[in-house]
């Protein structure tokens, strides 16, 4: 009641004739109004992440590329550096990230590996063979010329990776279909599928050279050619040793020199890994362990293990066990964009989107990444 017994007499004075209002009083309703019409006149602030936020470029990627196959009013680039008329249009920067985002958490190697970002169609690395030349000195005693270091350049083979996920006119033209989080999880699935193959297994032509591809010695790292990865023998053909088959788990491990254990994970194939789960040590405890959170890798021995569909199974001769520090022993090298090409007429009535990306990879350190074979010796 007090309430609406004020607002009454705040009302009231705007009713009531200014003749019969004090002139401080009148002069001050006259302000209130021009301030009422000054804000009247003001455009409301957009929301946060409401259409007016929307980057221009993107949304005309969206709607006017992806979804009509218009090719104006925003930025395109030829798909091929060589080729301009083959056409096709550069993903906006956010699009690609979702892609990039993807890539990461489905691929088991770059997870891991070294992934650098180029501008180029090639990139190489200078490797020092051998590690520099050092030595001790007193204060003010002579100091002998070193050695020379012999550099390596390592080119990693680059390929171009593509993928071609379909969607039909009808699903383009629904407002509510969300063509960048399809295009984006399709490609990402599709690229991820490929490269992880590339990464373990490629043959270097047109495309990464995968890690069990180098040549493989059992010499250990101070006789052992450059570029040639070292195994150790699991103790049976195919299978593992039929007594304490966890002891050549662990002499892998400490075939890696210590610097590289920092860091170092497993790599396997699901099957494999399901053998090596149901080992125990001598004690009756499990040598494999769970993680210990949603978005941690379980552990063996200490060390994370990270499936790859593309290692082989167990077999005579077969390298199915990797482990070692694939962030300091494989590159992988790629382009900074995806670009993409709108086909609508090879699969009528599916709409194609032609994605590719320059990729290459390689292993830069073999001291840094250790192989089991499943052999006698």
């Amino acid at each position: 009641m007090t309430y609406e017994t004020k607002a009454d007499a705040l009302e009231a004075i705007f009713d009531t004739p200014a003749t019969d209002l004090g002139p401080d009083v009148a002069a001050l309703r006259s302000e209130v109004g021009k301030l009422s019409v000054r804000l009247a006149g003001m455009a409301r602030p957009a929301l946060a992440g409401s259409k007016a936020d929307t980057d221009p470029v993107r949304a005309a990627f969206t709607n006017r590329y992806l979804r009509k196959g218009l090719d104006t009013g925003f930025e395109t680039k030829s798909l091929s550096e060589t080729v301009g008329s083959d056409g096709g249009v550069s993903i906006p920067q956010q699009i690609d990230k979702l892609i990039d985002q993807t890539l990461v958490q489905i691929s088991p190697l770059r997870r891991i590996a070294n992934v650098v970002t180029i501008g180029t169609t090639n990139y190489s690395k200078l490797i020092v063979q051998g590690g520099i030349a050092s030595g001790w000195v007193a204060e003010n005693g002579a100091r002998t010329v070193t050695a020379t270091p012999n550099f390596i350049s390592i080119v990693p083979p680059m390929g171009e990776l593509f993928a071609q996920p379909a969607a039909t006119q009808a699903m383009l033209d629904d407002a509510m279909f969300d063509v960048e989080g399809w295009l984006a999880a399709e490609v990402a699935i599709e690229f991820a599928r490929a490269e992880g193959v590339a990464f373990v297994t490629g043959s270097g032509v047109a495309r990464p050279k995968g890690f069990l591809s180098y040549a493989t010695s059992a010499a250990d790292d101070t006789t052992r050619p450059f570029n040639t990865l070292q195994y150790l023998p699991s103790g049976a053909a195919g299978a593992f040793a039929a007594t304490n088959p966890q002891d050549r788990l662990i002499d892998l491990v400490h075939s890696l020199r210590t610097p590289y254990r920092q860091g170092a994970s497993w790599v396997m194939n699901s099957a494999v890994l399901a053998r090596i789960r149901k080992m125990k040590d001598s004690y009756g405890g499990f040598l494999w362990q769970p993680a210990l959170a949603a978005d941690q890798p379980a552990t063996l021995l200490g060390y994370p293990v990270y499936e790859a569909d593309a290692m082989p199974d167990l077999a005579a001769d077969s390298l199915s066990i990797a482990f070692g520090n694939f962030q300091a022993g494989y590159l992988i090298a790629e382009r900074a964009n995806t670009t993409l090409l709108r086909d609508p007429f090879s699969n009528k009535p599916f709409v194609q989107f032609y994605a590719t990306r320059r990729l290459g990879g390689a292993v830069v350190n073999s001291e840094a990444i250790k192989l089991l074979k499943f052999s006698v010796s």
